[in-house]
């Protein structure tokens, strides 16, 4: 099963959730958009799924990540 991952970015001055091509949002704030990332992610978790929250920071490099489910340490390759 592939693993869904969530990606919390920015929007102008507003902050939005991208999963499977789709834009959620806009949030507010950035811990509004992380917290619907963790908690969507979260139950994916619970329903055997594997899934990812990535973090866009404002210097648009990605600092954050939470994984729910089987992730295997250390990765491959």
């Amino acid at each position: 099963m592939a693993r869904v991952v969530y990606y919390v970015v920015t929007s102008g001055n507003k902050w939005k959730v991208i999963y499977n091509s789709k834009d959620y949002g806009p949030y507010d704030t950035q811990a509004k958009a992380i917290k619907v990332a963790v908690d969507a992610a979260h139950g994916a978790g619970e329903n055997g799924h594997d899934a990812q929250v990535r973090v866009q920071g404002a210097d648009s490099q990605w600092r954050t990540e939470w994984t729910y489910g089987n992730d295997p340490y250390p990765p491959k390759g």
